[in-house]
């Protein structure tokens, strides 16, 4: 029998808090030595605030995101929509925890607009005592990827429904300095994240300019006012010739505004479906396996995010059409979510759902420039205008043809492209370092915290 690195561990009965071996074993985190360890029930208060539900009362849910993402509101409910009729009250300042996802870092502390809301009994509430541990410097412990692992270890339950043993985390012990070391030590976090959040400022403004850059370039210097999901607001009275009517009298004819818009640009008007290469490539579903592109699998921010690979004898029905590098495609269902996307080398020769029009690349046009086009604010009121159905609102590809674009001569197409692509990659390059110096952050706390 091997016995390669088994070791025989001895533990203080007092010292146990459940007969599992992984949660004994997980419990000796290797924080710094020279720091005390605490048990975190000596800081934490249970606070057990619990109201009767109102049926005519509003109130605020909150609940937490993994991974560290804070405590968000839920939403609003009248009391008579709230099966649970007892609620726990929070309190700015308390901590929180999801008993179901603290094994995936779901911890927090209650935001000053979220005093007041109420949470069910899965979110075990507590109150901080200051004077023994800063607040952040908790939350930053509870951030490591040591303590996470710890979670899990004392969460018990089904697969998909473990809840944490609140006893066994309020008795695990956790490294404290001086409040005025956990001060510097935050102190010092939170200089770093405050760069970060600078970059990341600096890369949204950037991106920001680049519509703004195009639709001056256009001679289409304007903006829009939207609410939810991209439809136009209007606070003004609005005059129009009869002859600039088209085919619509309803009262959200945004037409005839983005048409007078459009009326503005220093080149030529064309409709898409007359310029561009709309092409379907039918799937002759050939082999065993395929790769296979739907809608979700498309973001506006990067593009093709994920091809999931499946059996051809299991192919959805709306798989039917193939793509090769350099096409556009274009997601019709709800095409102001924007799922547009140049199709890049690795995924060539995919397979993608019907929701999808193929526009195919061209030596008479530079496509890129119709796909930045097709993220700015005169595009998607176009596709307002033309889209049809409430639950799913789609634009055919019929009307989806009409969508009028300003066409500069291929020059000038390659010029806007080539000023795009550099703000986008003084973008990426400042979303990367604001990444970069967030994990160096945490980096540096556990450096500080763990041996």
């Amino acid at each position: 029998m091997n016995n390669k690195g088994t070791i025989l561990r001895y533990e203080h009965f007092n010292n146990l808090t459940n007969w599992s071996v992984a949660g004994v074993i997980s419990q000796s985190i290797s924080y710094n030595i020279k720091y005390k360890l605490v048990p975190i029930g000596q800081f934490l208060t249970r606070n057990r605030n619990v109201i009767d539900i109102d049926d005519e009362t509003i109130y605020t849910q909150i609940t937490l995101k993994i991974n560290n993402g804070g405590v968000v509101e839920r939403g609003k409910k009248k009391g008579i929509e709230i099966g649970t009729k007892k609620q726990i009250v929070v309190k700015k300042g308390q901590f929180v925890f999801s008993k179901i996802d603290a094994r995936n870092g779901a911890f927090g502390i209650i935001p000053e607009g979220l005093d007041g809301a109420i949470v069910t009994n899965d979110f075990p509430v507590f109150d901080i005592n200051e004077t023994i541990i800063n607040p952040t410097f908790l939350l930053l412990v509870t951030t490591t990827k040591a303590f996470v692992k710890f979670a899990q270890s004392c969460s018990s339950g089904t697969t998909n429904r473990q809840r944490i043993d609140v006893n066994q985390f309020l008795s695990q012990k956790i490294p404290i300095p001086s409040l005025e070391e956990q001060n510097v030590i935050v102190a010092a976090y939170k200089n770093s994240i405050s760069l970060a959040d600078q970059y990341e400022r600096q890369a949204e403004q950037t991106s920001n300019t680049i519509e703004t850059y195009l639709l001056e370039e256009l001679g289409l210097n304007t903006t829009l006012s939207t609410h939810e999901h991209g439809r136009s607001k209007y606070h003004y009275l609005y005059l129009v010739n009869m002859k600039d009517i088209l085919d619509r009298w309803d009262i959200y004819n945004v037409a005839n505004s983005i048409f007078n818009i459009l009326g503005r640009a220093k080149y030529p008007i064309v409709s898409i479906g007359n310029t561009y290469n709309f092409i379907t490539r039918t799937w002759r579903k050939k082999g065993e396996v395929f790769r296979y592109v739907e809608l979700g699998d498309v973001s506006p921010l990067y593009g093709i995010t994920n091809a999931q690979t499946l059996e051809t004898k299991k192919a959805p029905s709306r798989a039917t059409q193939t793509i090769q590098a350099k096409d556009l495609i274009v997601g019709t269902t709800r095409p102001y979510l924007k799922r547009f996307a140049i199709v890049t080398d690795e995924y060539a020769n995919n397979v993608c759902s019907s929701g999808f029009q193929v526009i195919a690349p061209d030596t008479s046009y530079n496509l890129q420039f119709l796909y930045e086009f097709m993220m700015t604010q005169v595009a998607t009121k176009q596709f307002e205008y033309y889209m049809t159905g409430a639950l799913y609102p789609a634009i055919t590809n019929k009307e989806l043809r009409k969508i009028q674009i300003p066409l500069p001569p291929l020059d000038v197409q390659n010029e806007i492209v080539a000023q795009i692509n550099e703000q986008k990659a003084l973008v990426k390059q400042l979303k990367h370092k604001a990444k970069e110096i967030r994990e160096n952050a945490l980096k540096e706390f556990e450096k500080e915290i763990f041996e």
